[in-house]
């Protein structure tokens, strides 16, 4: 039974049949960035040189975070479509 697996394990060995070993390719694609993601968002607003009123204080932070709200969406949805490419 010991030379019947050994045989098998030598006949396989000797095997005839040459199968072409295959081609593997590496290809670094970049995707294509879009102009959106490309445009800098705004800066803060620009505070006075003087203390600041309640309302203005709720009308500048408001003022902020909606810019940098559309700028992130606008952002992120750029650099999403460039990513499915």
């Amino acid at each position: 039974m010991a030379a019947l697996v050994a045989l098998a394990a030598i006949a396989s060995a000797c095997s005839t049949d040459s199968k072409p070993e295959p081609i593997v390719r590496t290809v670094i694609v970049t995707p294509e960035i879009p102009a959106e993601a490309k445009i800098r968002c705004p800066a803060p607003v620009t505070l006075p040189d003087r203390d600041l009123t309640d309302q203005e204080t709720g009308s500048l932070w408001g003022r902020d975070r909606t810019a940098l709200r559309v700028c992130e969406t606008r952002r992120s949805a750029a650099v999403g479509a460039a990513h499915v490419q």
